[in-house]
């Protein structure tokens, strides 16, 4: 028995020291990294998507005032709600006088009609309505500020420390803010949680009552990897743009708020996706629930369990370097049955000249149940040695 744990052992330091190194031959950029665009707007951030990085960052966690963003997280509540079989999108929805009297942008609902959710939704994803927001908000929570009450609560969950709604719509309001970095945050989670419903974002026009109107984000129109999300403009706000585009395997989210015109908030967020996208590139490097070693156990019905990641694991990094990354990984020297699945017992670091690029906890992928008396007692025995 004590043979077969040196071996073990053996084995598993072996693996260990074969995870160094992800490329095979060093290879150094052939075009140096430049500094990010410099933009005219007091608060911006651009994100890849799936790791989570940010690429450029200025005052990223400025409260500003969020304008329509606001709608983002309306339409991830009413998604919440549709993903959960509490809302469907054929529900109709009667018009309430205050809906149908909103200030600022509408779709023309009437005062006392039905208007079915999916309707609502193109509203307020296409035509920004504040007249639509309000029915769905309505709908959903009762009145309004119960539902800001739920949109701050999904806030929190989402890790969006920097930011207060009091309303569906993003008319101002003193306690009504937000930054760049949880907008971007919020998008990430939109098009995480929601992937099929997301589709609804890149909608370019809808019409309702007769009214054709146009999406007011203009890369839609201009650029074709672009897909979403949402536009924002008050007086005191600003022009606000959230966009995100896909260029084959790398997604990545663009932050504008507070720029001077519509044109400029277009142009601001195409020239940090056009620098994302030029100068940096996105792998996965492991995936989920995938066994990256096998870790001793001790007193348990099997001598090893795999060790894994619960997310796939996403590295954003700048062009022709992922030849230079480096993975480790550190594990728990005594591992003692009983083991559960996702209990952790490790992590793994990804490192680019040194410098970390992501880690991610290692867990059990399996789950290894105690052992019998009999490999209880000699494992306990063995231990004494250790």
């Amino acid at each position: 028995m004590k043979t077969v744990r040196t071996i073990l052992k053996t084995l598993f330091l072996c693996a260990l020291l074969g995870f160094q190194g992800l490329g095979h031959t060093a290879q150094k950029p052939d075009i140096p990294l430049p500094a990010p665009p410099q933009l005219a707007s007091p608060s911006y951030l651009l994100m890849d998507h799936h790791s989570g990085v940010e690429l450029v960052a200025e005052n990223a966690d400025q409260r500003m005032e969020p304008a329509s963003l606001t709608k983002m997280m309306t339409v991830y509540a009413v998604f919440s709600e549709l993903n959960s079989g509490d809302l469907s999108m054929e529900e109709e929805i009667r018009v309430s006088e205050r809906a149908w009297r909103a200030e600022g942008s509408r779709m023309f609902i009437e005062v006392d009609t039905r208007v079915t959710v999916r309707e609502l939704l193109f509203g307020v994803i296409v035509q920004s309505g504040n007249d639509a927001s309000i029915a769905l908000a309505e709908t959903i929570a009762g009145d309004e500020q119960t539902f800001a009450q739920l949109m701050n609560q999904y806030a929190e969950r989402l890790g969006m420390t920097g930011t207060h709604y009091v309303n569906a719509t993003g008319l101002p309001h003193p306690e009504h803010y937000t930054t760049a970095r949880d907008t971007a945050r919020l998008a990430r989670a939109l098009i995480r949680d929601f992937p099929e419903l997301y589709k609804l974002f890149a909608e370019k026009t809808y019409t309702y009552n007769d009214i054709t109107q146009h999406n007011r984000n203009a890369l839609l129109w201009r650029d074709p990897s672009v897909d979403g999300l949402k536009t924002g403009h008050t007086e005191s706000a600003g022009y606000c743009l959230t966009t995100s585009a896909k260029r084959e395997d790398m997604r990545l989210i663009a932050v504008v708020m507070g720029a001077e015109s519509e044109d400029a908030r277009a142009d601001q967020n195409q020239a940090l996706l056009n620098y994302g996208f030029r100068f940096f590139e996105t792998h996965r490097l492991y995936a989920a629930g995938e066994a990256l070693t096998q870790a001793e156990v001790w007193k348990g019905a099997a001598d090893t369990v795999g060790l894994g990641l619960t997310r796939d694991l996403f590295v954003t990094i700048p062009q022709r370097r992922y030849d230079d990354l480096e993975a480790s990984m550190s594990v728990d020297k005594m591992i003692v049955a009983p083991v559960q699945q996702g209990q952790r017992y490790g992590d793994v670091t990804v490192t680019l000249e040194g410098s970390t690029v992501a880690t991610a906890p290692l867990v059990a992928v399996s789950a290894v149940e105690e052992g019998n008396l009999w490999q209880r007692l000699v494992d306990e025995a063995l231990l004494l040695f250790q």
